[in-house]
């Protein structure tokens, strides 16, 4: 982690524009807006995901923007999803590349005959972004699963 005496406008603003990025993502998710979180990646992106974050062979491998739109459909089968975002890290940062770390808390709501259920993820990104045209994209986006947890609602 850097500590800052002072930063430039620019930086500021690119501070600000990576971590709507990590938000933007979160909200499309729970607003089933696949289109627009698709959006949120370059063309040529490399998403994967590590269902078990001690294991180093993920889970699943994508190598194109057009390849999430299953993934991200996928969240359909749920009721409702709050994808809440804690803290934010941005280790490098240059004027069109930088790299970081998110957290969120992933809560899954089902409900299937009558019966409430919450499935809560803890989640990590280690993430890869590029600025094109202005804008902060994912050109890389790691997950890990730290853990899961499963459990009847009243």
């Amino acid at each position: 982690m850097s500590k800052h005496v002072s930063i430039s406008p620019e930086e500021a603003a690119d501070r600000v524009a990576i971590r709507e990025l990590v938000e933007a993502y979160a909200h499309c998710a729970d607003r089933r807006d696949a289109k627009s979180q698709m959006a949120l990646f370059t063309p040529d992106t490399h998403f994967v995901v590590f269902m078990n974050a001690k294991d180093p062979t993920p889970s699943s491998e994508l190598h194109s923007r057009e390849a999430l739109a299953p993934v991200f459909a996928d969240l359909n089968k749920y009721d409702a999803t709050t994808h809440f975002v804690g803290q934010s890290t941005i280790f490098t940062l240059t004027v069109d590349h930088a790299t970081g770390e998110a957290y969120c808390l992933a809560h899954h709501f089902t409900i299937d005959a009558g019966k409430r259920r919450l499935m809560l993820a803890s989640l990590r990104y280690l993430d890869t972004f590029v600025k094109m045209d202005g804008e902060w994209l994912f050109a890389e986006r790691l997950l890990y699963v730290d853990w899961l947890e499963e459990r009847a609602l009243t």
